[in-house]
């Protein structure tokens, strides 16, 4: 009998299979009735799923990360798609075929990689050359950044999302120093490199999505400013001579890209660069996010349902 994956799955249909747990979080409506929010997944994407009639039992029972077999029924919610959960069964990680849920990226991992180093090596500045260098020649932060995505529900949120993000806005911000002679080329690009380089301590993306201790305590515009430091400190102790005012500019990119205090940048852009960087990078989320909307629509309407994180709905192509 074929799988019946979640890309697959249409509105009222009734759904028997196994998925992976991805998060469960017991929830009141308003009449103080508690359901069980379930978000699961296979290799071809994920859905929100509800079990009516739970408790903290049922919680500890089904563990993020883990399998259970599904029996629901599918309807449409504000146009996505969700599971009304009638029964769920634990199931052994060892009894199921993991190829089913090991979700491929949407992106070709090679050709972004080839293209952020051919990005770096062009970067003239000697100090934000060698500190970009050091960062993607790290074989941990290399082999991370082939896998993370640039969030866990925003805008690219898929494996390879962050790569892919950070490459688009290393183009970008290549094509707008051609147009506006006075940004310093180098630091936009090496700040598109950085920008989010955070992420890869600031998320879990294995087996489960969601955040660190650290990433929780610290965020990823602290955290990245960090890393900086550390790549920085053994550039110098390996002999390298670092413009410091270079990196203090690229570091603002950092904890400035986020644009104001209100989105969780401790400091607004104040330079050129940071301010030019912060409305590419606010362009490329939007329209990831404007993309995620569409996709996940699946009624025949010309317009997506509202999306409160966007503040609007959109009109389909």
């Amino acid at each position: 009998m074929s799988r019946q994956f979640i890309a697959d799955i249409q509105p009222q249909q009734q759904v028997d299979e196994i998925f992976r747990i991805v998060d469960r979080q017991l929830r009141a409506n308003r009449q103080g009735n508690h359901y069980l929010l379930l978000q699961l997944q296979d290799r071809t994407g994920t859905i929100s799923g509800m079990r009516w009639n739970a408790d903290e039992r049922i919680v500890e029972k089904f563990p993020k990360g883990g399998f259970a077999r599904i029996q629901a029924a599918s309807q449409l919610h504000n146009g996505a798609l969700q599971l009304i959960v009638s029964n769920m069964q634990n199931v052994e990680a060892t009894s199921v075929n993991l190829e089913d849920f090991d979700a491929g990226t949407r992106v070709d991992i090679d050709t972004l990689w080839k293209e952020l180093t051919e990005m770096v090596n062009r970067i003239e500045c000697i100090t934000l050359k060698q500190l970009c260098s050091s960062l993607i020649e790290d074989t941990h932060i290399a082999s991370s950044l082939k896998q993370a995505p640039a969030g866990i529900k925003a805008h690219h949120a898929y494996p390879g999302g962050l790569l892919e993000h950070i490459v688009s806005l290393m183009k970008l911000s290549d094509l707008l120093s051609t147009h506006y002679g006075d940004l310093d080329r180098d630091i936009i690009v090496a700040g598109a490199l950085v920008h989010d380089i955070g992420k890869l301590e600031e998320m879990s993306f294995g087996t489960e999505l969601g955040y660190t201790d650290a990433g929780q305590l610290l965020g990823h515009l602290v955290q990245g400013v960090q890393m900086l430091d550390r790549h920085a400190a053994v550039l110098r102790a390996s002999g390298a001579e670092l413009d410091q005012t270079k990196i203090l500019k690229l570091q603002h990119i950092v904890v400035s890209h986020h644009g104001c205090l209100e989105h969780g940048s401790p400091k607004v852009p104040m330079t050129l660069e940071a301010l030019a960087f912060h409305y590419l990078d606010e362009m490329d989320a939007k329209l990831s996010s404007a993309r995620g909307m569409i996709e996940a629509d699946r009624t025949k309407d010309s317009w997506t349902p509202f999306n409160p994180t966007l503040g609007r709905k959109i009109l389909k192509p």
